[in-house]
C-alpha cells in the first residue's frame, strides 16, 4: 500500500484528491497538511509516508521552499510536486529544489496514479513536454539564464507579477506584507537587469515563461 500525504492549502482539492485516489487499490491518502509547517510536523510523527503530493502556492513558505526542510530531514523520501502552474514555469524549479516529479493539476487521473506509483517505486516522473523543457535547460550547464537564478520564492512572485498580479494581491496570497513584495520585486528586476513590468513581461514571452 502507497500511503500519501496530501499538502494543500485547499480543503476542496484535498478532498477531492482523497475521493479520486479511493478508487485505486494499491494507495491511499493516510494524511494531510495544510501547509509546509503542517506537512514537517506530520513527517516526524511516528506514521510513515510513502509519498508526499506537494502543492506550490501554500500559506507562509511556499511548496518549493518547504521542500528544502523535507530534503534536509528526509532526504530519501519521494515527492511529487502538483500544482496549478504549467510544467514549463515550474518543473525546472521543482527538480532543482530536490522533487522526484512535477505535474499540473489540470493532470488527468490515469496520469497522476502513473506518476505517483512511479515516483513511490523511487523513479522520476515528468510528462514528455515537462522532461523535454528541464533537459533543455540542464543542457545549458554553467551559463543559466538570469531567472534562473532567482531564488525559489523570487520565481514564484515574478510568475504572478507576468500573470498581472498586483503587489497587493501578491502578499495577500502569499501571506507577506506589500512591502515586502515590493522589495522582492526590485531584487527579482535588478537580478534580470530590467526595470519595469513591461520590460519583465517581454523577457518572459522571449524565455518562453510564459506563452
Amino acid at each position: 500500500m502507497i500511503d500519501i500525504l496530501v499538502v494543500d492549502d485547499h480543503t476542496i482539492f484535498r478532498s477531492g484528491l482523497k475521493r479520486l485516489l479511493s478508487d485505486e487499490t494499491d494507495m491511499r491518502v493516510a494524511d494531510e497538511a495544510r501547509n509546509g509547517a503542517e506537512m514537517l510536523a506530520k513527517l516526524r510523527q511516528p506514521q510513515r509516508f510513502d509519498v508526499v503530493l506537494l502543492d506550490v502556492n501554500m500559506e507562509g513558505r511556499s511548496g518549493l521552499e518547504s521542500l528544502d526542510s523535507v530534503r534536509a530531514d528526509f532526504p530519501k523520501l519521494p515527492v511529487l510536486v502538483l500544482s496549478m502552474f504549467p510544467e514549463e514555469q515550474y518543473a525546472l524549479a521543482a527538480i532543482r529544489a530536490g522533487a522526484n516529479g512535477y505535474v499540473s493539476k489540470d493532470i488527468n487521473a490515469p496520469e497522476l496514479v502513473k506518476a505517483i506509483r512511479q515516483v513511490a517505486a523511487g523513479g522520476r516522473y515528468l510528462t514528455a513536454n515537462g522532461a523535454q523543457k528541464v533537459l533543455m535547460h540542464l543542457g545549458q550547464g554553467d551559463n543559466p539564464m538570469p531567472h534562473q537564478k532567482l531564488t525559489t520564492r523570487e520565481y514564484q512572485i515574478m510568475l504572478m507579477m507576468v500573470e498581472g498580479t498586483s503587489l497587493t494581491e501578491i502578499g495577500e496570497k502569499i501571506f507577506i506584507s506589500v512591502k515586502t513584495v515590493s522589495t522582492y520585486r526590485s531584487r527579482i528586476l535588478s537580478k534580470l537587469g530590467i526595470s519595469n513590468n513591461a520590460e519583465l513581461i517581454r523577457y518572459a514571452l522571449q524565455h518562453r515563461i510564459i506563452v
